[in-house]
């Protein structure tokens, strides 16, 4: 966090002694224990090249600044991390708010440091739009920096954490700003880090500083029911301690209570009152192997009944972030339902603690070395999120779509498991497997039933994806894709394809202006080419073609330019025909105003962004700018092509009567043509209706002959083609 005074801050000596009388201080050098002697000699020199620093500069509370960055190493300590992070944590503010810079960092304590405290730096030198961009950014760096080395996670989450504890001199505004943004952001993170302990301090934190009246209700209501319930939970207690003991299971069984926040979330999600909230105390059974889980969980199911469908075994299939117990619910006494977790020692260490539990408990080694593995997997794939999208609140919304904590779990065809985020489809599992699956995929089967692609996925559902060499992404699935990587590959594809399809136009609106000055393509000096790339800026022919195509530059003016001509040809010259077959795709639009069909008389205009956008010449939205602005209108002609449909809307006004809607439908499937759309509107009730039919036809005499074989209908007494939306 910023230094929260506009104090200057005081020059760094590195002989500064630091104020070993602090208590903070005492407890903090004490619990460095298990590092090495020279190790901890290093820290002490840190703390006292921090406190130098921020000399002069104190929070909002009035403290000296140094207390929050020794707080945030006393929580890496706890984590029992190395001494290059609790390093960087004493550092990881001094870059952002005084003179100290990275070089000196990396001279005094060695360059991992220096990279883990640039990891943490905010952007604050460079400019943005918008306060959401700066945050966007700083959030990616952040976790670019991650991706190269997970300390840095683990230090701004326990920077975030005491912040967040602190907050009560800080503004209102900005109190639930940084309470909101640590809700969608780090908590998230914190969960999929599998730090259990953390995200349910982060969630109760910042809801606590968001809606302080509502945790205090609820705060209150919890520790009424505490007492009602004290003597409930005990019986339940006692009676699960001596089930173990009958069973000759070694165990350790606890109640836990549900947080503030996961409380007020089941109140919300479901419309309860705090009353109807039953399942506010669970309880955990720890055991000392996997074996013992399964053995326990028998035990409880013929203590009391458990409730069907509410088993979960997150042992055989962990979640994506490790965590691993089986869940039950039972119906305890007077029917109240009873929460039960049971896991091991080293599950229940991992549970808590995550990734930090790697450094926390050599018994929780090899599972969190395993969940490294897999947080490292997790965070390529940021990288790869990262390198194809270029706009960072882009980038920060597909993380955050990453972040969902609920997960379900589906096999491949070879019995692999996979986990996708809930409301998950056929697509996202599609690009899960690979790229190029998912920019081909054209269905799925699943369950070894043919379903459509944007079918959501069960737990437990097999997937097998159908695939079409010359099948491409669909806008249509950004509409329902839920994971990150799918919409960044699907947004990335369509981007290529516009550029290509708008290179390709661009090239031939440049050539067409070429041949109409009297020169063809080839004959252009090559010597020409080149001195307009580089005095347009642009890297290469092909990004003026594109830049051509997209409406950024005009044909006519780059022809010039290349002939070097300018002054001598007249300022806006007849253009010549453009020959389109409607099949280009993005880079020319059929305008949606008046529907243009082949066979209808056509003209174009090149709009900045979109491409060309085709008319019909007699549309009326166009009137008065090509009147005003005939300079900006292409003719354009229809150029045959075989097998594309167009959509073309016509109303048709029939009498009230049985079947005759089946009847049109009929005609219109005759006539080789399908309805895309149809609705109605009673003109004279019980008398007329009238229908508008959106079809999708070849051309215009195909539309004529649909036009035809609904006029042959007996009942049908208007027909006509709809111009206009």
């Amino acid at each position: 966090m910023a230094a929260e005074s506009a104090s200057a801050p005081a020059l760094v000596s590195g002989n500064s002694v630091p104020a070993t009388e602090d208590p903070a201080y005492r407890v903090f050098i004490d619990s460095l224990s298990y590092l090495q002697p020279d190790e901890v000699a290093l820290i002490r020199d840190a703390y006292a090249f921090a406190e130098a620093a921020h000399r002069g500069q104190k929070r909002y509370s009035g403290e000296p600044y140094i207390t929050h960055p020794l707080a945030v190493a006393g929580a890496l300590a706890e984590w029992r991390m190395d001494a290059q992070a609790v390093i960087a944590a004493l550092l990881h503010d001094v870059m952002e708010d005084t003179a100290v810079s990275k070089v000196e960092i990396a001279r005094r304590f060695g360059k991992q440091v220096a990279e883990l405290v640039d990891g943490l730096s905010k952007l604050d030198k460079i400019e943005f739009q918008s306060h959401q961009e700066a945050q966007a950014e700083n959030f990616r760096k952040m976790l670019m920096a991650m991706a190269r080395d997970l300390r840095v996670v683990l230090i701004k989450l326990a920077d975030r954490l005491h912040n967040l504890q602190t907050m009560s001199h800080v503004r209102p505004d900005k109190r639930r700003r940084i309470a909101t943004e640590t809700l969608e952001i780090y908590a998230p993170i914190a969960n999929r880090l599998g730090l259990n302990k953390l995200f349910r301090e982060l969630q109760d934190l910042s809801f606590t500083l968001i809606h302080p009246m509502r945790a205090r209700v609820i705060a209150r209501a919890l520790k009424a029911a505490r007492g009602n319930r004290r003597e409930l939970l005990s019986r339940i207690l006692e009676s699960v301690t001596g089930k173990m003991k009958e069973a000759g299971i070694t165990a350790q069984v606890f109640g836990r209570e549900k947080s503030i926040y996961s409380i007020y979330r089941k109140m919300e999600e479901k419309r309860l009152t705090f009353s109807q909230v039953l399942d506010i105390y669970g309880f955990r059974v720890v055991v000392k192997d996997v074996p013992t889980c399964y053995l326990a969980l028998g035990a409880l199911h013929s203590l009391y009944k458990p409730v069907p469908g509410k088993f979960k075994d997150y042992i055989a299939i962990p979640k994506v972030n490790g965590y691993q117990s089986l869940h039950t619910t039972l119906i305890g006494p007077y029917g109240t339902p009873v929460e039960v977790q049971i896991r091991t020692e080293e599950m229940h260490h991992v549970a808590q603690e995550g990734v930090a539990s790697h450094w926390i408990y050599k018994d929780a080694e090899q599972s969190g070395a395993d969940l490294q593995q897999k947080t490292h997997k997790w965070l390529q794939s940021l990288l790869e999120l990262q390198s194809g999208t270029r706009d960072s609140t882009e980038f920060l919304e597909h993380v955050k779509t990453d972040l969902f904590p609920d997960e379900v779990y589906v096999f491949t065809p070879k019995g692999q498991i996979m986990e996708l985020p809930r409301g998950a489809t056929a697509v996202d599992f599609a690009y899960m497997v690979h790229t190029d699956i998912g920019n081909r995929c054209v269905a799925a089967r699943i369950n070894h039933e043919l379903m459509p692609l944007r079918t959501e996925l069960k737990n437990g559902d097999q997937v097998e994806v159908i695939t079409a060499a010359h099948a491409n992404p669909n806008p249509a699935w950004l509409g329902y894709v839920r994971t990150g990587r799918a919409r960044s590959k699907i947004r990335h594809f369509l981007k290529t394809m516009q550029h290509e399809e708008s290179a390709q136009l661009g090239e031939n609106l440049l050539n067409q202006e070429l041949q109409h000055l009297g020169v063809t393509p080839a004959e252009v000096p090559t010597a020409s080419w080149e001195e307009l790339v580089r005095d347009s800026g642009n890297r290469s022919m092909k990004e003026i073609y594109t830049d051509i195509g997209l409406g950024k530059r005009i044909a006519a003016v780059v022809a010039r330019r290349l002939l070097a001509r300018e002054g001598g040809a007249p300022a806006t010259p007849p253009l010549s025909t453009v020959s389109i077959r409607g099949t280009e795709g993005m880079a020319i639009q059929l305008a949606p105003c008046c529907l243009p069909i082949p066979g209808d008389p056509i003209v174009g205009s090149i709009r900045k962004g979109q491409g060309l956008v085709v008319h019909a010449h007699d549309c009326p939205q166009i009137r008065k700018s090509r009147s005003s602005e005939p300079q900006k209108w292409i003719d354009v002609e229809w150029q045959p092509a075989e097998g594309k449909l167009f959509d073309a809307r016509i109303r048709v006004t029939a009498k009230n009567a049985r079947g005759v809607l089946a009847k049109m439908a009929a005609a219109i499937a005759e006539a080789g043509s399908n309805i895309e759309n149809v609705s109605m509107e009673e003109k004279t009730p019980g008398l007329y209706t009238t229908l508008q039919f959106t079809l999708q036809v070849s051309n215009r005499v195909h539309l004529a002959q649909v036009m035809r074989s609904l006029r042959h209908i007996q009942e049908v007494v208007r027909i006509a083609r709809v111009r206009g939306e």
